[in-house]
């Protein structure tokens, strides 16, 4: 290459490329060789950092020079030689980023707080990884960061509420150690993808949720979620999945779940639902597969007859009497001989997307009369710790 700048190293295009050489010619150095790694580590030879596999270069805005701006090291599984392979040195030292993915490798630790000042940097994925220790606080100074994936890994404790105030596209959190009731302020986020699936998340699902606006897949399932469904959730109106299934979430499905024009996968199986299930969920036009398993629901008409027919709506285990696969006599009175309670007892009949509010679904429907063949379920394949 042409030699702008020299250093004991060699002979660089410019200052940053020939900073980046020696952070990743140092990481290289704590990398166990195998012959995963050596993949990646035999490209990185020589002083053309842009030629190393697993990284790429562009031109950085504001200096307009070409630097490191990529770093893939999906499915690398890079490991330290005792099993330690901290980021402190690396990731924090590569202060061009604007994209640092890392899924299915050994990185231990946390992630460092000079991570805060990459200015750049707006894609960060360290997906089933090793890392451990309280949620990463230093992202929260992130700010331009749109995509956050930490999932599986070992992070304990708390959210930070302020995670859901970063404007973030992606937020995916599941297969950790989280446990806390969930931010009463998840109504602030602006994520499309939401998941905290597999973790020890407790309480209730907060009515603020009806205020975030961007909501297209949430997922909650596997987590101690109690309490009753707000009807808030039926603001959701771009969603296309919900899933709080295996959580102990009670109480009727609120009407204004007949809001959810887009629903294309509505799961609550798993948990302690009771009552009738509403005709103006079954009526919903989009709606593929919903599942209301291993409750206690007792009632079903018509629409909702027909989506068991279609194969679309499953509700074994349940207290319906006259289908089949259903829990036994003994069971379903056990479970209505408990005190059964919801707040706000009024709000289950409420449809807000209708004119008046209150159920009159039965003259006017208000479902979407658009229709999709499958859902995209772009969430659930956050759920294998694989790369997306």
């Amino acid at each position: 290459p042409p030699c702008k700048f020299k250093t004991n190293s060699g002979c660089f295009r410019n200052e940053r490329q020939a900073k980046a050489h020696d952070v990743i010619q140092t990481f290289k150095s704590k990398i166990l060789v195998d012959d995963n790694s050596k993949k990646f580590t035999k490209t990185w030879r020589g002083t053309e950092v842009c030629k190393y596999k697993g990284f790429t270069c562009d031109i950085r805005p504001d200096v307009n020079e070409r630097a490191v701006a990529s770093v893939d090291f999906n499915g690398a599984k890079f490991a330290g030689p005792n099993g330690y392979l901290p980021l402190d040195g690396f990731i924090d030292k590569l202060e061009d980023l604007a994209i640092f993915h890392a899924n299915s490798n050994n990185f231990t630790g946390t992630i460092p707080y000079e991570v805060s000042k990459i200015k750049y940097l707006y894609e960060l994925d360290l997906s089933n990884n090793q890392l451990s220790g309280d949620f990463p606080v230093n992202v929260l100074k992130a700010t331009n960061l749109t995509f956050l994936d930490l999932r599986f890994n070992s992070i304990k404790g708390l959210v930070p509420k302020q995670v859901l105030n970063l404007d973030l596209d992606v937020l995916f959190l599941n297969n950790n150690n989280f446990e806390q009731r969930l931010p009463e302020n998840l109504g602030d986020t602006p994520v499309l993808y939401l998941t905290f699936a597999n973790n020890k998340f407790t309480g209730p699902i907060p009515s603020s949720i009806g205020k975030a606006p961007n909501l297209l897949e949430v997922l909650f399932l596997n987590n101690k979620l109690t309490g009753c469904l707000p009807y808030e959730i039926g603001n959701l109106s771009q969603a296309t999945v919900f899933d709080v299934g295996t959580n102990q979430l009670t109480g009727p499905i609120p009407y204004s779940f007949g809001c959810l024009k887009k629903i294309e996968l509505l799961n609550l199986a798993c948990n302690e639902f009771y009552g009738e299930v509403p005709e103006i969920v079954c009526q919903l036009k989009n709606l593929q597969n919903l599942s209301l398993s291993y409750n206690y629901f007792t009632q079903v008409g018509p629409a909702c007859r027909d989506l068991i027919m279609k194969k679309k709506l499953d509700v074994r285990n349940n207290c319906i009497l006259d289908l089949p696969f259903q829990r036994s006599e003994a069971e379903c009175t056990a479970f209505f001989s408990r005190k059964l309670y919801c707040d706000r007892k009024d709000s289950f009949k409420w449809v807000p997307c209708m004119k008046g509010g209150y159920n009159k679904y039965k003259h006017s429907s208000p479902e979407s009369t658009t229709s999709s063949s499958t859902p995209s379920l772009r969430t659930y394949s956050t759920l294998i710790p694989h790369r997306l």
